[in-house]
């Protein structure tokens, strides 16, 4: 007796196929192709989001290394003034401030002991 597996297996195979629509040649439409695509991309897709996160930290802290030069200082120092200060700022809201708000980002600075 013969058993083809019915709607699970079917299932199983759209489900796969579904999620590798924007894939290239036969990684979108062969099931075991497609399965190791989709694996692949999965796993790119978890590294990837841990990347992220580094990355944008790496540009805020770009941004307040720019902005603190700007006012005569180095990023070292002005987080090591804004720790002393109890100032707690996260790197995200300085960027933005440094970015959007010069005047508020100075203030800051003064706060802190590094601008005059």
């Amino acid at each position: 007796m013969r058993v083809k597996g019915g709607t699970k297996s079917k299932n199983r195979r759209k489900r796969v196929l579904k999620k590798t629509e924007g894939f290239t040649g036969r990684a979108r439409n062969t099931l075991v192709t497609a399965t190791e695509a989709l694996d692949r991309a999965m796993a790119f897709n978890y590294r990837d989001r841990k990347v992220l996160k580094r990355n944008i930290r790496s540009l805020w802290i770009t941004r307040l290394t720019a902005a603190a030069r700007a006012h005569g200082t180095s990023y070292s120092r002005l987080i090591n003034a804004l720790k002393t200060k109890k100032i707690d700022l996260n790197r995200k809201m300085l960027a933005d401030l440094a970015a959007t708000e010069p005047k508020v980002f100075t203030q800051i600075l003064k706060v802190a002991g590094l601008a005059s």
